[in-house]
């Protein structure tokens, strides 16, 4: 095998797998550089015979896969964006106002809790046929949400949109740590934070376009060109290293059945809790008790299975278990300007939802070009560093907010804050993507990306129940007791122009952002006390087109 073996940038904390699995790389050359940057797996079983091709033919080769990626990633993107300014139109066609969040939510759970199955199933058949079974999936749900004749039927099919969904997701970035070598990375990472971008932009404007001049089924339809055009390219152009034969690879289905069981019971009475039911409600505690023990029964079929689906390795290597920490803050944090900015800018400064949206959508704007230049600070001093500079940048931009922010402010203020926030957030996030997914190899990938993005979705969970619960306590004492944060805002959306009421939003708000502070400085923590002082990155093989 031409294994490359770990370098010695690491303290002791590492994987502890010294050769680079079975063929590292998809697509084009997979290669991934050493720890500084400087040199490359020897080549290995699988490489393609005959002379190499140049740079310039590799990155021909390369790119309808790209753009195969950037077209599956704008599916995932524009999903939530573009359906949520069309609910009007929806819950007056299909009824069912009261259920209407089960949209976003069973979208969510089904996203989520299909994460670390397809990053095991990637890891043991490849990602190709992982991705056309995502997109297909994707399209198939897409298809029947356009067909859908009540609330419920929407609401389960969006569901089936969801599996494909967590398909997407997690393989996409997998196939992007192994089409580019480890200095390359940021290129095409910084490609799909650009369609995340694009999509905060342009899916509202997209969305309601096609509610008020179409039909909102054809905000459904336009997946189909999309999608199909991306499972074109990926059957046409993604190759995959060819595999060594050996025992015919098992699926661990009890397990995949206990993860599904436990993130779905755990997701729903996070994501309902305080909402559908009281906190301390029967189907509340209910629920949290049925996922504490789908929890301890994953853990005992898991260890029992030959290939378990989340492995125990994920948490007991030190790299990776901080990394699904550290961005399981970043959800966290992420819920605030997501979520509560809107209503904040909204409520509080008055503006209409396309101005909001906007004060918003600036943050999606310095990401990817914070993401993008990043690798030139961690070429220099590490991903472990570079990941702590923007976790304690984005902190102090998030304290800022409730701490420097006049009342009620002019809406450039909070817009040059999330500004700040996204440059922040781009250091942060990608030197610990890039950087996780350098210490593996091509086999244990996949499952090690699903684990990043699993933790990050689980986090995004936890905020919105717990900055929720937040913003209502102290709307409650601000107002003597009554009210909560989406009554307010209906009121306030109404025309009533009552200070006290806004004053009261721009409290709950500040300590959001105060929360959202914290789970930064958590991240900072879990960077500086559990995470090695570099990231033990494993010299790769290459192979080409």
């Amino acid at each position: 095998m031409g294994g490359g073996r770990t370098r010695g940038d690491g303290d002791g904390s590492g994987p502890g797998t010294g050769a680079a699995g079975d063929g590292a790389g998809t697509g084009a050359d997979g290669a991934g550089a050493g720890a500084d940057g400087a040199g490359t797996g020897a080549d290995g079983a699988g490489a393609a015979i005959g002379p190499r091709p140049t740079a310039a033919a590799v990155a021909r080769r390369r790119g309808p896969v790209v753009a195969a990626l950037m077209l599956g990633m704008a599916l995932a993107a524009l999903d939530g964006t573009v359906v949520s300014t069309a609910v009007p139109q929806i819950v007056g066609d299909l009824g069912g106002f009261s259920v209407f969040s089960w949209l976003f939510s069973g979208y969510l759970l089904a996203v989520t809790v299909t994460l670390p199955v397809y990053g095991k199933l990637s890891d043991t058949f490849g990602r190709k046929p992982v991705l056309i079974a995502g997109i297909s999936l994707f399209l198939l749900g897409s298809l029947l949400c356009a067909t859908a004749w009540s609330m419920g039927s929407l609401i389960a099919f969006r569901v089936v949109q969801g599996l494909g969904g967590g398909a997407l997701q997690g393989t996409v970035q997998t196939i992007a740590a192994d089409l580019y070598p480890l200095e390359e990375r940021p290129k095409i990472q910084a490609k799909l934070s650009t369609v995340w971008a694009v999509s905060a932009v342009a899916g509202p404007a997209v969305g309601g376009l096609l509610a008020s001049h179409a039909d909102w089924r054809w905000i459904f339809l336009v997946n189909l060109p999309v999608g199909t055009l991306a499972l074109l390219l990926v059957a046409r152009h993604l190759r995959e290293p060819v595999r060594e034969g050996g025992s015919r690879p098992r699926i661990d289905w009890p397990g995949a059945l206990a993860v599904f069981t436990t993130g779905t019971l755990l997701l729903t009475a996070l994501v309902q809790g305080g909402v559908a039911w009281p906190w301390l409600s029967t189907p509340s505690l209910g629920l949290f008790a049925g996922s504490a023990v789908a929890a301890a029964a994953t853990v005992l079929v898991e260890r029992r299975a030959a290939e378990p689906v989340i492995p125990g390795w994920v948490w007991r290597r030190r790299t990776i278990a901080a990394v699904n920490l550290a961005l399981g803050a970043l959800g966290l944090l992420m819920v605030a300007p997501t979520v509560f900015l809107p209503t904040y800018a909204q409520s509080v400064l008055g503006l209409g939802p396309v101005a909001a949206g906007f004060v918003l959508s600036v943050m999606m704007l310095s990401w990817p070009v914070s993401a993008a230049l990043s690798n030139r600070v961690y070429s220099r001093i590490g991903f472990r560093r570079t990941a702590m500079i923007g976790a304690t940048a984005a902190m102090l931009v998030l304290l800022a907010f409730p701490l420097l922010l006049p009342y009620p402010g002019e809406p450039w203020q909070p817009a040059l804050l999330m500004l700040l926030l996204g440059a922040s957030l781009g250091f942060f996030q990608l030197p610990l993507i890039v950087g996780v997914q350098s210490t593996v190899p091509w086999a244990e990938r996949g499952t090690t990306t699903a684990s990043v993005l699993f933790c990050r979705q689980v986090g995004q969970s936890v905020g919105a129940a717990l900055f929720g619960a937040l913003a209502n306590a102290v709307l409650a004492a601000r107002l003597g007791g009554s009210g909560d944060l989406d009554s307010v805002s209906r009121v306030l959306a109404d025309g009533a122009p009552q200070d006290h009421l806004r004053r009261a939003v721009a409290a709950a708000v500040d300590w959001v952002h105060a929360g959202a502070a914290g789970a930064a400085g958590l991240a900072l923590l879990v960077l500086v006390f559990v995470a090695p002082r570099r990231f033990p990155v494993i010299a790769e093989q290459k192979h080409d087109l």
